[in-house]
Order: C-alpha cells, then sequence, then structure tokens
C-alpha cells in the first residue's frame, strides 16, 4: 500500500461511488460526502448495486462485499474529511462548482493532505489556485466505471511538487490500476483524442455524409472499435460531450474540437442521450441502451428495396497487388465465381490495357498469390483443404481485359497512381457489358473523377474494403450514380459476405476519413512531447477499450496511407487539423515505424 491511510471521496455519482469502491476494495478507509441526504442515499444505492453486480459475477463474495462497504463511511458534513490523507473530488464537471469545492476542502482538511479532482477536461491548475496549497493539488482521473477500467491519467500542474503525483501514481498502481502520468492539459490524452473524433463523427452526421447507423456500423465493422461514435456519445450523455468539447477548444482553438451545431442543438433541446431517452438516437426509455426510433432523419441515401441481384454474381476484378488479391478471395470464399484479370507490373505500378501484350507474367504472380494466401488461411486454421480448393476452383485468372465481359460487377483495383487507375477504368467501360457495375477501390480520388471518365456514370461507384479480417465494404455514390445502382452494390458487396454502408463522394469515405485525423491527433501528442507511444496508447486500450492504441495502430495501417488519406482529405477541407502531423510525414519518408 501508499503511504495514505484514509482517503475521502466528495461527490457520490456514477464516477464517485465507483472511485470510493475501488479505495474501500483496496483496503483504505473511505470517507463519502455529499451536499444532502438525498444525494447521499443515491450514492450508497450505486456502492451497493455495483459491489452487488460484483457477488453477482464471481468477483467478489458476499462477505468481501460486506467488508468493503463496512470501510466505507458516509456524510453531508465536510469536517468528516479532516482525518483523510487524500481527498478526491468527484462533482459535475463545472469549473466554478469544483472551484467552491476545493476552498471548502482547503479549509477543513489537514495541511498534509494532498487533494485531488477527477476532472476529465478542466484545468487542473485553475481548481490549484482556489487554495492555499496549490502544490499540493493534482488531477487524478479515473473511467467510468472506475471499478472496471484499468487506467487512471495522473496528472500535475507547474504548481504541483512532484513527490505528491508519485505518490498518487504508487496508490493507483497499488490498486491493480494502470498509471499514466502527464501534464496539465485539457482532456488529457484521452478525451483529448477521443472527442475530437467523436465531433468529427455528429459533424459528417450531421453534414448528411452517412446515416447514423451507417458511420456506427462502419467504425465498428471497419475499424474494429467496441461502439460507434454516436452511440458512444449519446451512452457519455450529449450535455457532458459539449463541456468536454468547449474546454478543449478554449485552450486549443483547435477546430476539431469546436463543438458540432447539432451537439448544442440537441443539448438545447433537452436530449441528452441515453439518460434523457433521446439524443442522437431515441431509446424506449431513460437510461435504456435499446433503439427504437426508425432509420436516421438526417442524410443520405433513401431507404431502399431489396434489389434484385444474383445468389451468385459473377464478379470481376481487374488489379495488382494485395488489396485485388484480398478482393477476389474475399468473393470467392462467399461462392461467387470470379474472373481476376491482372494488370501489368502487377507487383509494382499495376495498370490494365486494352492490349494485354506480355501480362502472363502479371497473371503467373496473381495466380502464385492467391495460392499463397489461402495457404495462409489453412495454416492458420482459418480455412480447411477443401474450402481452400473450391476457392481457388472458382477463380480464374487471365491478363485479357475481354474476360470481363459478362461478370455482373468489375472492380477496378490496380496498384498504379491515379492516371493509371483512370486508364483501367476507360478500359473496363469498353468491355464490361450493358447494365455491369464499375467499382473503384481508389481511397484518395474522387469517385466522380472515375465515373465521368466512362461512357456510363450512372454506374459507376466506390467500393472500399476494409482490410483482411474486417467484413465491411463501404458503397460511395456520386452525384451522378444511379440510384438502383447503389442498391444493387449494396446488394453485391452483401453477397460477397460483407457489411455494407453507404457514403456521399468524400476523401476518405467514413472509416479512414474518422480514423487517420485521430491517429493523426495522436501523433503530433507525441510530437508536442507530451506523451510518448506507450501512454498514448495505454490511454486508448486501457482508458477507452479500444482493441489497439493509435500508434501501434498507425504502424499496422502503414504510415504512407495515413499520409496519403489525410492529405487527400486536408486537400479537401483545406483545414489545418487534416494535414500530416510533421513527424507522421517524416517517419513516412524515412521508411521507419513509430515504435
Amino acid at each position: 500500500m501508499s503511504d495514505f491511510r484514509k482517503i475521502g471521496v466528495v461527490g457520490l455519482g456514477t464516477m464517485g461511488a465507483g472511485i470510493a469502491e475501488v479505495m474501500a476494495g483496496g483496503a483504505y478507509d473511505v470517507m463519502g460526502i455529499e451536499v444532502n441526504e438525498a444525494a447521499l442515499a443515491s450514492g450508497r444505492g450505486h456502492l451497493e448495486r455495483s459491489t452487488g453486480r460484483a457477488v453477482k459475477r464471481g468477483r467478489l463474495t458476499e462477505e468481501a462485499q460486506a467488508a468493503l462497504l463496512d470501510r466505507i463511511t458516509l456524510s453531508t458534513d465536510y469536517a468528516a474529511l479532516r482525518d483523510c490523507d487524500l481527498v478526491i473530488e468527484a462533482v459535475p464537471e463545472r469549473l466554478e462548482l469544483k472551484r467552491r469545492v476545493f476552498a471548502e476542502l482547503d479549509r477543513v482538511c489537514r495541511p498534509d493532505a494532498v487533494l485531488a479532482t477527477n476532472t476529465s477536461s478542466l484545468s487542473v491548475t485553475e481548481i490549484a489556485v482556489t487554495t492555499g496549497r496549490p502544490a499540493a493539488v493534482v488531477g487524478v482521473h479515473f473511467f467510468n466505471p472506475a471499478p472496471v477500467m484499468r487506467l487512471v491519467e495522473v496528472i500535475g500542474t507547474v504548481l504541483t511538487e512532484p513527490g505528491h503525483v508519485a505518490r498518487v501514481a504508487e496508490l493507483v498502481s497499488g490498486l491493480g490500476k494502470v498509471p499514466v502520468t502527464i501534464g496539465d492539459r485539457a482532456g488529457f490524452i484521452a478525451n483529448r483524442l477521443l472527442f475530437g473524433y467523436l465531433n468529427q463523427a455528429v459533424g459528417i452526421y450531421d453534414s448528411g455524409h452517412a446515416t447514423r447507423e451507417d458511420i456506427d456500423n462502419a467504425m465498428k465493422a471497419g475499424a474494429g472499435l467496441p461502439m460507434g461514435p454516436l452511440t458512444l456519445l449519446d451512452l457519455i450523455g450529449l450535455d457532458t460531450s459539449l463541456e468536454v468539447l468547449e474546454a478543449i477548444y478554449r485552450e486549443t482553438r483547435d477546430r476539431r474540437h469546436a463543438p458540432a451545431p447539432i451537439l448544442r442543438r440537441l443539448v438545447t433541446a433537452g436530449q441528452l442521450g441515453r439518460k434523457t431517452g433521446r439524443g442522437l438516437y431515441t431509446y424506449d426509455r431513460p437510461g435504456s441502451p435499446v433503439v427504437v426510433d426508425g432509420p436516421s432523419p438526417v442524410s443520405s441515401p433513401p431507404a431502399s428495396e431489396e434489389a434484385a441481384v444474383p445468389e451468385r454474381p459473377l464478379v470481376g476484378v481487374a488489379g495488382s497487388g494485395d488489396v485485388a488479391v484480398g478482393i477476389a478471395l474475399r468473393a470467392a470464399r462467399a461462392g461467387c465465381p470470379v474472373r481476376f484479370v491482372a494488370a501489368e507490373g502487377a507487383g509494382d505500378a499495376g495498370t490494365l490495357t486494352e492490349d494485354a501484350g506480355d501480362a502472363g507474367t502479371g497473371a503467373d504472380a496473381a495466380w502464385r498469390s492467391l495460392q499463397a494466401s489461402l495457404d495462409r488461411a489453412v495454416a492458420a486454421g482459418e480455412l480447411h483443404e477443401a474450402g481452400r480448393t473450391a476457392a481457388l476452383d472458382r477463380i480464374t485468372v487471365g491478363s485479357e481485359p475481354g474476360a470481363l465481359a459478362e461478370c455482373d460487377l468489375v472492380i477496378e483495383s490496380v496498384t498504379g497512381d491515379d492516371a493509371a487507375r483512370r486508364s483501367t477504368i476507360a478500359v473496363l467501360d469498353g468491355v464490361a457489358k450493358p447494365g455491369a457495375v464499375l467499382a473503384t477501390t481508389a481511397a484518395t480520388l474522387p469517385v466522380i473523377e472515375f465515373a465521368t471518365a466512362t461512357s456510363r456514370p450512372g454506374d459507376v461507384v466506390g467500393l472500399h474494403f476494409a482490410e483482411a479480417g474486417r467484413n465491411l465494404a463501404e458503397v460511395v455514390s456520386t452525384v451522378l450514380t444511379d440510384p438502383g445502382v447503389e442498391l444493387r452494390v449494396v446488394a453485391l458487396a452483401e453477397r460477397l459476405g460483407n457489411e455494407a454502408v453507404r457514403c456521399r463522394d468524400r476523401a476518405g469515405f467514413i472509416v479512414d476519413a474518422l480514423r487517420f485525423p485521430y491517429l493523426n491527433d495522436a501523433v503530433r501528442m507525441m510530437d508536442a512531447g507530451y506523451a510518448d507511444a506507450d501512454a498514448i496508447d495505454a490511454a486508448m486500450t486501457l482508458g477507452c477499450g479500444y482493441p489497439v492504441g493509435p500508434i501501434a495502430d498507425l504502424d499496422r495501417l502503414g504510415l504512407d496511407r495515413a499520409v496519403r488519406v489525410l492529405r487527400a482529405l486536408h486537400g479537401e477541407s483545406r483545414e489545418t487539423a487534416s494535414a500530416p502531423a510533421a513527424l507522421l510525414a517524416e517517419y513516412a519518408t524515412a521508411g521507419r515505424t513509430l515504435r
């Protein structure tokens, strides 16, 4: 145990009660303070319900629960804190309220007591200077639910005595949590990164770029996140989210944290999310996670009828490299026949021409890549040998564009530059049958530029597949795409075993448009020296439940890809925050990873 013995907690809402439970679970005596008897009874209820759930789940015995609750004493009198070594404030996120609480703590607590705030976004320094002991004030940001989440951000100000920061970090570590020690900046690590992403997500929803459901589904299926951003905003509370964004924006003037107008409108209307039963979604009752409203009122294409597509559509893939191979295998493993036309220069800067010429070597290389990929799937236990054979039997590989003439869906996925992609689309336009859908996988050039390079712009869409292991297809329509074609592509993508989402023709589509600016923010934080890669990744995995931290994710996805997407986003929006961080561009140019 640390040298603290008795710990006070002021504010016994969900978060404060959780902190009190964590401290008592660590064998500390706890004094819990609330404003009145009703609030105290509510706090007692939080503690009993939370520990009761732990008993039901086998994490606590009934005897241990009783002992834990016995270590917590409750009062409405601040004077009861006079014997505490450490007092943690956990009242609502309003600066003036916190300052009043700290003025009172300064009056009643022992001169050697350490005072801590659990603020998630406000300035610890502004709170500390309310007291006559700013050197003994620290931030200690637990994540909700405190008994479960392992990360705790420990914040020192320019006034804090370093020894107090170390003592609090030692306490946190002794509780089985992971402390990350950082300086006093609005939002700290986790909220600074999380809320920029959440704010951008609600902004693109408000703009009509995509529906609520498609945004949330895209980030779950395509980025592997445990919850979609709009669902998460409703869970956090739109009022709380607005307060956090305003606090960060006041300090940074970073437009990524300037609250999206729809957030302010909903908060003004009292529609705060799950807790009121209505926010970005409508729920069956306040506090319930069950959504009852219909399709999103803001956004993109109209609600669709079931599109008529073949049960096993004939899929054409014209391309080179791993992405093209992955698309062909995805279709074949879903039971669809595939015609794979290998582009010239398959391993480098591939393109497709009307005259196949001497592209046979590209076809041979593509066939070997298909076999090798399936071999890896068998070795990993993802596929049986019979499945491997069946998938290969469904794929025909060649170098003649004419082999694509009967395909229902023809997908361009070459590795060349934008000119090579436009040239390939023009060739496909010349060979594909009337009514066939032409799709490009290009992620950094507007789909409309490919559509207008053909004689059938109404049949052209963007089709962006998530990386291997994630079954998501983003269907991107232009202003010229025929609505019926869009619906057919959604159905075709689903036939290939994907979850299909729709969006407008904007850089990054949904997943990359949200993911890469967030990852870029993490690199900016690292470049500024605020936190290192380990602390940043720990904050997002342990504090937010993300499957992988942002720095590790960038290395996985590729820094060169991140730079390309960010430059496309910046070229479209001209927002400074969209431009690649200098450190990211430097590492990408050097061919290095961030770790």
